[in-house]
């Protein structure tokens, strides 16, 4: 049974977590440790823009001197947002976490967006993809 983004958005639920690009960088980290997450979608107008992750955070305003509660989340985000389809396959998804080094996926249905999965959900259920094909092997054998 391979799995598709849309059975780990079905086992993990459509929860999604945003913040606006013109609020501060200060309030996207509060939020983020609120929430025990390490990225938020940037949000415009109701439009992804982009995502901001904890890294972000590290390498564009402490390693720059930046200030927090002054600089804007649009002003550290990446704007070149990797996504993913329901019908992908979770095999397909992290080839692409991996050729482009991004750890979120945003999931788009369309011009819908449905979810937000991480590279950890991806593992997870390659995982238990793995388990259950163990599984039926094992009672295969067995002559079960």
């Amino acid at each position: 049974m391979i799995k598709t983004v849309r059975d780990v958005l079905r086992t993990k639920g459509d929860s999604m977590l945003s913040i606006e690009a013109e609020d501060t960088v200060l309030n996207a980290l509060d939020l983020m440790a609120r929430e025990n997450i390490g990225a938020l979608m940037v949000m415009e107008a109701g439009e992804l823009v982009g995502m901001l992750s904890e890294r972000d955070y590290a390498r564009k305003v402490i390693l720059h001197g930046l200030s927090s509660p002054l600089t804007k989340v649009r002003a550290i985000m990446p704007a070149n947002v990797c996504y993913a389809r329901p019908e992908q396959t979770v095999e397909e998804c992290m080839a692409v976490v991996t050729e482009k080094r991004c750890r979120h996926l945003p999931v788009f249905d369309g011009e819908k967006l449905v979810g937000l999965i991480s590279i950890g959900d991806l593992v997870k259920a390659s995982i238990a993809e793995k388990e259950f094909i163990i599984g039926q092997l094992e009672n295969y054998i067995r002559g079960g």
